[in-house]
């Protein structure tokens, strides 16, 4: 570094590069009392994007149900959610996204999102246990979609698979919408001991603050302001933006820090995640109540000449701060050591409550850290918002100019190999599923289900959205995607417990696209309060746009459960010949917003089926209670193809003992709807012969519509006298797909 660092004036061109407004220049100043350094431009400009303060966000965020009997840490409380699941266990679990990283370096942004989420796993103490993901493409008819998912897949599975935590769940879709901006939602969910929980907090005068990890370079500057607008095509030229991971440096991270955690030698720690050392310091120390100060030439760095803007905003991979109690520094050095990693003091907690920057002795930086962060002094915006015109437009449906002189057998092979249902195998084959042995349920049934070690319980876990839904109805489409999410939870014979959120919206300064925002956080807000399932965090991804269009407004559920016996553990596929099969809830002619109209008519549009969320909740509370007592030996959710597609799945999802099934379904609805119509609340259910009246009985005594339509057995499957399809046909359609069009050449 130069001998004595001498920084650029700031400029209102520099404030306005940076991302800032004119009136948030003016309120720096005001905090200030004078003009900014160039270094201090640098750290508001990161900590005031709306991907670190949320100005755009947090006061609808905030009307979210933030408690929960069993919560032990609340939504933005720490770097994940906890929940109690008894005997001296908590679930640690977040989701978050790395899109516009991904959408310019498809392997290294979904790589260093899947690393960034286990950073705030394990951060908190708790050992991660499982990888989980939500992914938006456009169509896989474009090469360069097909190239970006490529990319994201091998940089999923080459980060998990080498950190060695199973990916066991996840989505991917594929619309218009995500075209130039897909969407990369990553989720980790850990095990702590309740008592062992640490909080991402500086304080303590005097005690010493460390960087230990990796060595800062200058991959991922201004990381966080760069997913805080559109993208466009300078994007492709902001590769620095985007971090690079080393995923078994970061297992090294995982077990030092688990160690210093173990061995009490901490008072705080946070993953440097967006903005780097700025936002760790700043967010501990305003946590703390305190001030911190930083000697910026002690930060151990590898690559030459780099300033303190630099190093500050620097988001190299598989770092943390850690403050540590006195007198265990050395310790603390001596665990990392073991290890083979950095671990250097670069700092102190202060009782002034600001934060200073020095360099070889001399202040480049200083401002109270309480202004720079969300829930502090970072500003909080109300935006405008205006119901889009296509929302009515879109909503009108003709049902006499959809034909009904179909081949049926046709559709529903046709739905199976439809890029959104067909089997996902191709991607997550690539993903080890089953390392540290504890999978009971791996990709391909309604929700992962993980055994928990010198227990008898399991978790049950999964990623939900419709993004159409929420296109043409946001505050129903996202009521919709937390019922969903519940309902999967449910037949794999979990009781929902809590929900983490990925909030993918567009520009929130455009009040069409904010109205879409505002609507689902209300829309989630009500069905979580039904559903029982408070929010404990997660991530809000505003900017997904392209020159040519927003991505669908998609809250991508989260959502984990608690299976108390791992005798109850239910997957979809059925399972004997001579099983009866029921349906809980009632067929209803909605053909709306369906994969149906999407996949053979090119049409999104229609009204989003409704949803009673008192019912669904009833349904699901009587399934999870039939599921207790024993008596149901598959369960599957209908949603995406509706009925006729749950079936089909039910017949050929386990390929090592597929098996057919006749149905009559006395329904007086278009053929269709009855088939393919996506009414929801609906579980397709088995049992044995032997239990068929019981559980007619039970679901009748609880006033559950539960309707007897069928028997397991054969080799086709049969569907009044409209479908009668081999499981050859049926599994060719399913299983071959996504391989064929992935591997089209050009």
């Amino acid at each position: 570094m130069p001998a004595k660092y001498q920084q650029p004036p700031v400029t209102p061109e520099m404030v306005e590069a940076h991302g800032l407004t004119k009136e948030e220049h003016e309120r720096i100043k005001t905090i200030l009392g004078r003009e900014m350094t160039y270094t201090e431009l640098g750290i508001y400009s990161v900590m005031w994007s709306e991907h670190c303060s949320y100005k755009n966000s947090i006061a609808l965020l905030k009307t979210l149900p933030r408690e929960g009997k069993n919560l032990l840490a609340k939504a933005g409380e720490e770097n994940a959610g906890a929940v109690d699941i008894g005997d001296g266990l908590a679930v640690v679990f977040k989701i978050e996204s790395h899109n516009h990283p991904s959408a310019v370096e498809p392997y290294q942004g979904a790589a260093t999102g899947v690393g960034g989420i286990l950073r705030d796993i394990f951060t908190m103490g708790a050992r991660p246990i499982a990888s989980l993901n939500s992914l938006r493409f456009g169509s896989p008819d474009n090469p360069h979609v097909r190239y970006l998912v490529d990319g994201v897949v091998r940089g999923i599975g080459d980060y998990g698979n080498s950190f060695g935590v199973p990916t066991v769940a996840g989505e991917v879709y594929f619309d218009e919408a995500y075209t130039g901006n897909p969407l990369i939602n990553a989720m980790a969910v850990g095990i702590v001991k309740t008592d062992g929980i640490v909080s991402a907090v500086a304080k303590g005068v005097g005690n010493q603050l460390m960087i230990v990890g990796s060595k800062t370079g200058r991959d991922g500057i201004h990381g966080a302001t760069f997913a805080s607008v559109e993208l466009s095509e300078e994007s492709e030229q902001k590769r620095s933006s985007v971090q690079i991971g080393d995923p078994f440096t970061e297992k090294l991270l995982l077990e030092a820090t688990l160690e210093i955690i173990e061995k009490n030698l901490i008072v705080g720690i946070q993953d440097m995640g967006a903005a780097g050392i700025i936002c760790s310091s700043s967010e501990m120390s305003a946590k703390g109540e305190a001030g911190a100060e930083l000697d910026i030439d002690k930060v151990p760095v590898r690559e030459p000449g780099m300033v303190p803007y630099e190093i500050l905003l620097s988001e190299s991979q598989e770092r943390m701060l850690v403050c540590v109690k006195k007198g265990k520094e050395a310790a603390v050095r001596e665990v990392f050591d073991k290890w083979g990693l950095d671990s250097t003091i670069i700092g102190k907690v202060t009782d002034d409550g600001l934060l200073t920057v020095r360099l070889d002795g001399e202040m480049v930086a200083q401002a109270p850290s309480e202004t720079m962060v969300l829930g502090g002094g970072a500003p909080v915006y109300h935006r405008e918002t205006k119901r889009p015109a296509y929302m009515d437009e879109l909503a009108e449906l003709n049902l006499e100019d959809i034909p009904l002189d179909r081949d049926w057998n046709d559709d529903l092979c046709g739905l199976l190999s439809a890029p959104n249902i067909c089997h996902k195998g191709w991607v997550f084959e690539q993903y080890d599923s089953m390392v540290r042995t504890n999978t009971a349920v791996g990709p391909g049934s309604d929700a992962a289900v993980l055994r928990l070690r010198k227990t008898n319980k399991a978790l049950a876990m999964v990623t939900d959205c419709n993004g159409r839904y929420c296109y043409l109805n946001p505050r129903l489409g996202a009521q919709s995607a937390v019922a969903e999410a519940a309902r999967n939870i449910v037949c794999s014979g979990g009781q929902p417990l809590a929900v983490t959120n990925c909030l993918n919206f567009g520009n929130p300064y455009k009040p069409e696209i904010y109205y879409g925002f505002a609507e689902a956080v209300a829309g989630m807000g009500e069905a979580c309060r039904v559903f029982e399932t408070p929010v404990t965090g997660g991530n809000v991804s505003f900017y997904n746009e392209d020159p040519q269009r927003a991505v669908f407004p998609t809250p991508t559920i989260g959502m984990v459960g608690l299976i108390p016996d791992v005798a109850h553990i239910t997957t979809q596929w059925f399972k004997s010949e001579g099983d009866v099969i029921f349906l809980l809830g009632e067929n209803k002619e909605h053909l709306g917003a369906s994969e149906y109209l999407h996949t053979f008519f090119g049409l999104t549009k229609g009204e989003v089926p409704p949803l009673d969320m008192q019912f669904e909740k009833k349904m699901q509370d009587s399934l999870l209670a039939a599921i207790t007592r024993g008596w149901i030996r598959s369960a599957h959710d209908c949603s995406d193809g509706g009925l006729a597609v749950a079936l089909a799945e039910c017949c050929i999802s386990n390929r090592e003992q597929q098996v057919g099934a006749e149905v009559s379904l006395e329904d007086d609805l278009r053929v269709d709807a009855l088939l393919f119509g996506e009414t929801q609340s609906r579980v397709v259910v088995t049992c044995a012969a032997d239990d068929a009246d019981a559980v007619a009985d039970f679901f009748g005594i609880l006033n559950c519509p539960c309707a007897r339509i069928g028997t397991v057995g054969g080799g086709n499957l049969k569907i009044n006298d409209v479908v009668d399809l081999p499981l050859q046909k049926l599994d060719h359609a399913f299983f071959d797909s996504m391989p064929a069009f992935m591997e089209k050449v050009g």
